[in-house]
Formats: structure tokens, sequence, C-alpha cells
């Protein structure tokens, strides 16, 4: 989901830790340690990684071009090859055909059937180029405030895995709850009230 669409789902997030200094070398150094590379000659179904956010299918993030005032842009990225069954299958059975024909056989065993499978999937698997999924990012370090423009689970899964991993510091998702505790200013009772409603709500 980009940034600019006119159509947007966002998941907020409270960044717990701090960086080594400078900031925007160390994150820098992260993005480029796991800048997504390509795929697109391997057998990978799917792999995740950094790109920029003005040029997504050439990460670059020379010169701090991910850097925009107070704030810190960039995307998350994950290319992913999705083959279609009806395109396993046509192949499965021209296989299927030939090693019969070949070996003079009427009927295969289940497990060479399930070795021609997967020999058909590796085999287009290298073939079918991946498709990318661009889904941008806000990071404003100053406030911990981190913004996330899509609400998918598996997304923000992966976005908060690879988080870890770049910088060392845990996102913790804003529900309603969370947020309350997080960014509002409340005494010891007030805490406990709160704590006790989100209890009883999930008893529910």
């Amino acid at each position: 989901m980009g940034l600019l669409s006119s159509r947007n789902s966002i998941t907020r997030y409270k960044v717990s830790g701090q960086l080594d200094e400078p900031v925007h070398e160390t994150v820098y150094q992260g993005l480029k340690k796991h800048t997504i590379p390509k795929i697109e000659d391997d057998g990978l179904e799917s792999i995740v990684g950094w790109t920029s956010i003005e040029t997504p299918y050439a990460p670059n993030f020379e010169g701090y071009s991910f850097v925009f005032g107070s704030y810190m842009l960039f995307a998350l990225r994950i290319d992913k090859k999705s083959i279609p069954p009806k395109l396993i299958q046509k192949y499965y059975t021209l296989n299927v055909a030939k090693y019969l024909a070949d070996t003079g056989r009427q009927y295969l065993s289940g497990n060479e059937k399930k070795a021609i499978k997967e020999d058909v999937i590796n085999a287009l698997s290298r073939r079918i180029p991946a498709v990318p999924n661009v889904y941008d990012l806000i990071w404003d370090y100053h406030s911990a405030s981190l913004w996330f423009f899509t609400n998918l689970k598996a997304m923000n899964e992966a976005l908060e895995t690879l988080f870890v991993k770049s910088f060392n510091l845990q996102l913790i998702r804003l529900f309603p709850y969370t947020a309350a505790v997080l960014t509002s200013e409340l005494s010891d009772s007030e805490h406990d009230l709160l704590r006790n409603l989100g209890k009883n709500r999930s008893e529910e």
C-alpha cells in the first residue's frame, strides 16, 4: 500500500528502545543489511526486505535518502511467487504421461506421483517471476512513533520481525488499550482501572 494512495489502511506502532548515535547512520546500516534481494532466478517462494519509497523496485538508501525532515520514510517489500494450480496440474499431467511412456508402465506409485509434482513446482518456481508487494512506513524517531500503511496481519508480523533484526528495536502495536497505556499520562489508579477494564473485556 503506497503512502500517496487515495485509500490507505494504517497500523500505528510505538517503537521501544534507543538506537546508537548517529541515528541516521545506524538506520542506514540496518536498511542496507536487510535490503530486499532479487529472487527471480531461484526457487524461493517469497522473500522480505526493505526498499526505498521513491524507487521501490531498485532499492537505494545512499545519502540518507530515506530522511525527510524529522521523519524517516522507507518501505517493507515482500516478493512472492504464486503458481496457479491449473498450471501445476497441466505440467504434472504432461510429465506423468511422459514418464509412463518412457518406462512402459501403466501406473505410478504414490511416492512417484509426489516426486513428479514436487519437480514440477520447483521448475515452475524458477521460471515464474515473483510479484512485489510494497508497504510504506513513516518513522518519527523523536516521538518513538511509527505508521505502517497496511492492516494485513501477515504484513504486520513480517514488519515486526524484520524491524527487530534490522534495528534491535521492538514495535508495539497500538490498539485502543495499548495506546491509552503508552501514550497517556495516567495515574496509578487510572492504570489499574484501565487494566481491569481490559481484563474484563477479554473474558467476555
